[in-house]
């Protein structure tokens, strides 16, 4: 038998050292890149990120510990989901290299990264995070903070990031000639052969 309280307390310890160990990275990889010459976008909605996820960090502990806590039932599932969602986060950091940061920094003259899960799904790292703002809390019940923080995510994510971060490849490229064409073939529906 688990014990809900002692899962509840690893899993807050894990995503805090992790997310601890992410900024301090961002940070590291973010004066690599501004040393290159990036530009930051959107750099207003940059705080509504950051406190909507430490307002998550607070609510789905707090919620579960009001709720008892107890684990649902299917509660394995919602962890198998998180524990998918972290490798995919990590494995689309590690594809990003020191390019990868929770800001929208562009070095002028470079591309897109390509390569890991980049080459098959679009924001793969957003994936993985909206996967897990929804799937730790459930494994303890926490509805409220899974729905209404996931909800907000979703919002800020197709309505802001999302957006902030296609007009800042656009403003990149249309700088030069092959950047353009670049663009227009990344942001145009495949052709079908036949």
């Amino acid at each position: 038998m688990v014990s809900a309280s002692l899962l509840l307390g690893s899993l807050l310890v894990v995503v805090l050292v992790q997310r601890a160990a992410e900024l301090r990275l961002a940070r590291q990889h973010e004066w690599w890149v501004r040393e290159r010459g990036a530009q930051e976008f959107g750099a207003r909605h940059y705080p509504a990120f950051f406190v909507l996820h430490g307002a998550w960090l607070v609510a789905w502990p707090l919620e579960a510990a009001l709720r008892g806590p107890t684990l649902v039932s299917g509660w394995v599932s919602w962890l198998l989901l998180f524990t998918a969602a972290q490798a995919l986060r990590c494995w689309a950091i590690r594809s990003l290299g020191i390019r990868w940061n929770t800001r929208i920094l562009i070095i002028p003259g470079e591309l897109p990264i390509w390569r890991g899960p980049y080459r098959w799904i679009p924001h793969p790292n957003y994936i993985a995070v909206i996967a897990e703002l929804a799937a730790l809390p459930l494994i303890f019940g926490a509805y409220w903070t899974a729905g209404i923080i996931g909800a907000l995510n979703l919002v800020l994510l197709l309505g802001v990031r999302i957006p902030a971060e296609a007009r800042a490849w656009r403003e990149s490229f249309v700088q030069d000639r092959a950047g353009r064409k670049f663009y227009r073939a990344l942001t145009s529906p495949p052709r079908c052969k036949g």
